[in-house]
């Protein structure tokens, strides 16, 4: 891990100064636009319920930090409730660029035998990935655990909209089959998807911290997440709002 040596004579993490100066900027909570819900309060993870993995999340000045543990599977933390069509809006931050990560949309949990155990999350994801010096594929929509890439090849183009270790804001609109995506207000993904939509017309919101082998620590930070559910009337405005 690279250190920066202050004049004081102390040797800090380059990762730590990264996240206090990053959390010092955090936006208060409590602005929320009209219509929005907070899904987050700032203060707690009250409402959010963790799914597969071991990795942590922690609250820590008004943001959700997830923090990757080696031989940890993908982990899940999952809104307790579950939405069909609506507007997703959060900041995101990746302290570590090999870290890659995402945000579930309309997720469910596999079945299984033994009511003890949590199924595998799965669903529609929005990839959250650092651009490095060729770009990525941040903002892109991954089917998670459910056919892999529902953007197809040709339009899943690397690019640098994704700004390395800043925070990010991203908006996500699913409405029917389609599910558009914006990164820093630029245009993404656009992905219309009958089939999926199908098998999974609703489900919770699930924030990933992806598995990393025995490498890491890694973290990852979301602030600011707040949502609304569209009605027909909304879901066709929304829609010429955008394009």
């Amino acid at each position: 891990m690279m250190k920066l040596h202050l004049t004081l004579g102390l040797t800090v993490p380059m990762t730590t100064l990264l996240m206090t100066a990053a959390f010092a900027l955090a936006a208060d909570p409590s602005d929320v636009e009209d219509g929005f819900t907070p899904l987050f309060d700032g203060q707690t993870l009250t409402g959010w319920t963790q799914k597969n993995g071991t990795a942590t999340y922690r609250v820590e000045d008004s943001a959700i930090v997830g923090k990757t543990a080696k031989g940890s599977p993908n982990s899940f933390l999952c809104s307790d409730k579950d939405y069909g069509d609506f507007e997703l809006r959060f900041d995101v931050m990746l302290f570590d660029n090999p870290l890659n990560s995402g945000v579930q949309i309309r997720s469910q949990t596999k079945p299984t035998q033994d009511p003890q155990k949590v199924g595998r999350v799965n669903g529609p994801q929005v990839e959250i990935e650092a651009s490095g010096d060729k770009g990525a594929e941040s903002g892109y929509i991954y089917g998670e655990a459910c056919g892999g890439w529902m953007t197809p090849n040709a339009r899943r183009k690397p690019h640098k909209h994704f700004k390395d270790g800043e925070w990010n804001s991203y908006r996500i609109v699913a409405q029917g089959p389609r599910i558009q995506t914006w990164i820093n207000d630029q245009p993404i993904g656009d992905v219309t998807d009958e089939a999926k939509l199908k098998s999974h017309p609703q489900g919770f919101i699930g924030l990933q911290v992806h598995g990393v082998g025995d490498r890491g620590p890694f973290q990852v930070a979301w602030r600011n997440l707040r949502i609304k559910e569209l009605t027909q009337r909304e879901n066709k405005r929304t829609t010429n709002e955008h394009e």
